[in-house]
């Protein structure tokens, strides 16, 4: 069952041509045939996740916004500590991902957790201002990552926390203290990944580091279900506006 579950993930990943005149509906395409194999299968893939969590305020009566949260799965790092948020909106533009979201929130009685449909470059919650703004393995598949970074920094209010973890490839140059990746790294993994729309970047992680306060950046890899070579590298950073 395991094997059929991956299979059907790996044929859309790799052989399901991606169609749509804009980056909802290519989303959708993208997603609608595995949406329910998703979780099993990216969790194996998307690490560090919970280290991101770890790092992350639980802020009482706090407003939490996930960008890009898909299925909700995320927000099962919280335990019990979930109750402690007034509000948790998670964000996304794949209609697939948030059905099964609405069904996570269904099973487990959030009454706190709002699911909604809308781009991470525009969304604002209705409160004003968040306390913590995530993106786990979304970044990279936001055109417009770098407005959607802003976004973050303008719904946060002072003091507020981001959190991001994804994928990426370094600068061949990159900043004092980040980890300089080989040219066949700089190379290969965005080429694997495009097909995919998912986008590697080199300029993500300088420039959150350039946006916000840095608290906490690792950068790790990890190895990639049913690929038996090579590993991709990930990051984690969580920093503070002001």
């Amino acid at each position: 069952m395991g094997i059929l579950r991956d299979l059907r993930v790996i044929y859309h990943m790799v052989f399901k041509p991606i169609r749509g005149r804009d980056h909802a509906e290519r989303l959708e395409s993208f997603y609608r045939g595995q949406a329910r194999d998703y979780d099993a299968f990216r969790r194996r893939l998307l690490k560090g996740r919970d280290e991101l969590w770890s790092h992350l305020d639980r802020p009482e009566g706090g407003i939490w916004v996930d960008l890009g949260g898909g299925t909700a799965a995320n927000l099962e790092f919280f335990g019990s500590e979930i109750s402690r948020l007034r509000c948790i909106y998670v964000v996304d533009l794949a209609q697939s991902l948030l059905e099964i979201a609405a069904e996570r929130v269904r099973q487990h009685g959030w009454q706190n957790v709002k699911l909604v449909r809308q781009d991470a470059t525009l969304f604002r919650p209705p409160e004003g201002q968040a306390d913590v703004v995530t993106f786990s393995y979304s970044l990279t598949m936001i055109p417009d990552w770098f407005a959607a970074i802003d976004n973050a920094w303008q719904m946060l209010r002072e003091g507020g926390q981001i959190g991001v973890v994804d994928f990426y490839v370094s600068r061949k140059y990159p900043p004092p203290g980040l980890t300089r990746h080989r040219w066949i790294t700089r190379w290969f993994w965005p080429c694997w990944f495009a097909t995919d729309n998912v986008f590697l970047s080199p300029d993500h992680l300088p420039y959150l580091l350039w946006r916000f306060r840095p608290e906490y950046v690792a950068e790790h890899r990890t190895r990639v279900p049913w690929v038996p070579f090579g590993r991709v590298p990930y990051y984690v950073f969580v920093g503070r506006k002001g």
